[in-house]
């Protein structure tokens, strides 16, 4: 296919990819039968929507989208079980992850027990001094204290440490991937078991909880009980749905737009106050979710106290929360200090390294509260799934990230039932392994032949697919709302990227630490003004710095920026090339 724009090769060394002409075809034909405009309709005909079911594309609802909890396995038992403990006054205690998607499943259950009366044990183990998941200690501490123990977004595959808790019924709700037998649990319930057929396993672990919950409000009705709203979770979910890379698609899609609109009402205390702690001064989007709220939330867990995150999104006193937010914002600006220093380590070892299949990088004295975060940058960069481990002690603890088409969840359990690491899983897109040092390099090249076989079908990996082409005065608040109906934008539902060509850049300065902000013109027309962000890290930024008056094109996804209570299109830029 020719180049768009004949662009072969980017000032990031990228070549740029447009619809081919079937994809274009069917947009033009959308944007007709369905009577929309064709940047739009180009969205619709990429995702595979006939224009008869552009409506109910456009205008999802839960209602229709969400599917019957009874589905799961183990459903029944878990929603019965957790209603008991929550109607009879029970001691009920939460197990969860440290990170967003297990502190926001948490939350979830705080919230909804706190609408009845009832309070829970919050439990969130150290990333360092406990690890991921349920230990044996801990649980049988609790058990020895608790009727009931829900672990969240954990303990599928902790079978020694929930038997250490047998005391209590314990109810595991996850969705990290199954192992052949099932832990000593009352119920399991997790779309990714063995036994389930998969339909549902896009869910995040928050998502797994709201259906949990769905169920149980179906056992109180049934008990002519009063049942906590539902709706007003969805904040939570959506949150967690965008922050642990879930697939946007399906049920999770109506659970991110609902709960965008939700977080929009700012009625959460703790949603509200990060919000403010990141200067978020517009109606959220999925990419606020995942780049301002998600890491601010993930920073406890990382580099500070592992249950902030998860107080702070179910605090309820307003005061608490400005604080808790305030002290996640700390820690974030020190957790990207520790990110710097080992991704630049980092990415020199993967360009030295020149792997085609697998990019992996191992340090000593790596923090290991950032090794996942870095293991997201280096796979942006390299367009490869990665693998990031710190090494302490003679053991390796890591993080890998995966991109579309390879089940790297499933290929790192490969590993560990073969016995070159000590353990380790996950899901489709990212997982956690322990390793032995002198390990790792036969790890890493055995989980590289794994997935090789995934990664020979994805041709073109480094280049940037461009959804079409767009003059700078078409791109209104207008055109924006119409874009935004056909999202949210996320994992496997990416938001269109369109090319502007032809533009002079008017300027370019650096703005923060390492982001970027320009403005382009077009004779006639009124500036394009763009962000990049991270573009000092990359080859972006410096190119266009002291570039003024140059012609390039330019490619990248459109946001509305509000100021002076004005809202403005600008251009989240991710590529130029020289015009």
């Amino acid at each position: 296919m020719k180049a768009f724009l004949n662009v072969e090769t980017s000032l990031t060394g990228r070549r740029w990819v447009g619809p081919d002409d079937a994809l274009a075809r069917q947009a033009e034909a959308l944007a007709q039968g369905a009577d929309l405009p064709l940047p739009v309709a180009r969205i619709l005909a990429e995702r595979g929507i006939a224009a008869a079911d552009a409506p109910g594309f456009l205008s999802p609802t839960l209602r229709e989208m969400l599917p019957d909890p009874l589905s799961l396995r183990d459903m029944a038992k878990a929603a019965e079980r957790l209603i008991a403990a929550a109607t009879s006054g029970e001691r009920i205690a939460i197990f969860a992850d440290y990170d967003v998607d297990g502190g926001a499943s948490a939350a979830l259950l705080l919230d909804w027990l706190r609408r009845q009366g009832r309070d829970a044990t919050l439990y969130i183990p150290d990333r360092i001094d406990e690890g991921y998941g349920p230990n044996a200690p801990a649980m049988a501490a609790l058990a020895k204290d608790h009727d009931l123990i829900v672990c969240v977004d954990c303990g599928t595959l902790s079978h020694d440490a929930l038997a250490a808790g047998a005391a209590a019924d314990i109810i595991v709700l996850d969705h990290h991937l199954g192992g052949e037998t099932l832990p000593p649990a009352l119920a399991v319930v997790n779309p990714n078991r063995m036994d389930e057929d998969g339909a549902l396993g896009h869910l995040c672990a928050a998502g797994v909880v709201f259906m949990t919950l769905v169920q149980a409000g179906r056992v109180l009705r049934d008990q002519g009980l009063k049942e906590p709203p539902l709706l007003p979770l969805l904040d939570l979910v959506a949150l967690a749905t965008v922050a642990d890379v879930a697939p946007l698609t399906g049920v999770n899609r109506a659970f991110v737009r609902q709960g965008l609109a939700i977080m929009g009402r700012r009625e959460r205390p703790g949603l509200v106050a990060l919000s403010d702690v990141a200067r978020l001064d517009t109606a959220p989007t999925s990419f606020h979710l995942g780049f301002m709220i998600g890491p601010r939330v993930n920073a406890g867990g990382r580099v500070g106290r592992a249950d902030l995150g998860a107080r702070c999104l179910s605090a309820t006193d307003t005061d608490q929360a400005r604080r808790m937010a305030e002290q996640l914002d700390e820690l974030n600006r020190d957790r990207r200090a520790i990110e710097a220093a080992v991704r630049e380590e980092a990415l020199a070892q993967v360009e030295a390294r020149g792997n085609a299949v697998l990019s992996w990088a191992a340090g000593d004295g790596w923090h290991p509260g950032v090794v996942g975060i870095v293991a997201a940058r280096v796979k942006e960069r390299s367009g490869l799934p990665s693998v990031v481990i710190g090494v302490e002690g003679g053991v390796g603890k890591g993080s890998a990230r995966s991109v579309p088409g390879v089940d790297l969840g499933r290929a790192v359990q490969r590993l560990a039932a073969e016995g070159l690491i000590e353990k380790g899983g996950g899901h489709r897109m990212a997982a956690g392994l322990t390793v032995a040092e002198a390990s790792i390099a036969a790890a890493m090249d055995r989980l590289a032949e794994m997935i090789a076989p995934e990664l020979a079908d994805r041709s073109g990996v480094g280049d940037l697919r461009i959804s079409g082409l767009m003059e700078p005065a078409a791109a209104t608040p207008e055109l924006m709302a119409l874009i935004e109906s056909a999202g949210p934008f996320g994992q496997a539902a990416p938001a269109p990227r369109f090319a502007f060509a032809d533009l002079i850049l008017d300027s370019a300065a650096t703005m923060g630490e390492n982001h970027l902000r320009a403005a382009f013109r077009v004779a006639g027309q009124k500036p394009l003004e763009a962000v990049a962000w991270g573009a000092m890290d990359s080859a972006l930024g410096p190119a266009l710095i002291g570039a003024r008056g140059r012609r390039f094109h330019a490619a990248g996804k459109l946001e509305l920026s509000h100021w002076g209570g004005r809202a403005r299109v600008r251009l989240r830029l991710d590529d130029v090339a020289e015009a």
